[in-house]
């Protein structure tokens, strides 16, 4: 599992980083403060404080591809 923050600023960030998200078969999640949802879902991610930084949880061992693919989010 590889964990790093991310920024999402606006409604496309969001959408952006959801549609890379759902390239990938394996399960990614975001935290944010007590809040864990499914990286995979917008309507999940809109329900977070997008005003600090995310927390984000890879759940496979290899992720290079797509660490690379969102390097732009991340803080």
């Amino acid at each position: 599992m590889k964990a790093f923050n991310i920024m999402l600023k606006s409604i496309n960030d969001v959408k952006d980083f959801v549609n890379i998200v759902n390239k990938y078969d394996f399960d990614v999640d975001l935290t944010s403060g007590r809040y864990v949802v499914d990286a995979k879902s917008i309507m999940g991610i809109f329900s977070l404080d997008l005003s600090k930084p995310i927390r984000v949880e890879v759940h496979v061992d290899e992720c290079s591809d797509f660490c690379q693919e969102v390097k732009s989010f991340i803080v």
